[in-house]
């Protein structure tokens, strides 16, 4: 039930209507500490949800809330498991999104 649950939120994490994705992302920021290593399971289908479109955002609430999503992530989680799919996303994206991964990254 775990994976369904975060199946259906992820697609809220870059839901078209930004009111919604800036609410995921700050939702999510909140539940990170709740659940710290138990979203190991569901860690490399979250990263590209939060990172893909929001690290890029012209939004300045969306972007922000990403930006915490991140540091919540390296806060709460084992960094080795955010590892691999840090490298991924540092690795494929562009602009000042791959600025930001690459800054967690080193």
């Amino acid at each position: 039930i775990f994976f369904q649950i975060f199946d259906a939120f992820k697609s809220r994490l870059h839901d078209s209507n930004s009111k919604v994705n800036q609410v995921a992302l700050e939702t999510m920021h909140k539940m990170i500490p709740l659940l710290k290593d138990n979203l190991t399971p569901v860690i490399n289908m979250l990263i590209p949800a939060m990172v893909d479109n929001n690290l890029n955002s012209k939004n300045p609430g969306i972007y922000a809330a990403a930006t915490n999503v991140i540091q919540a992530l390296c806060q709460h989680l084992d960094n080795s498991l955010l590892l691999q799919p840090f490298c991924t996303k540092a690795q494929f994206l562009n602009g000042k999104a791959k600025q930001d991964m690459t800054e967690k990254l080193a």
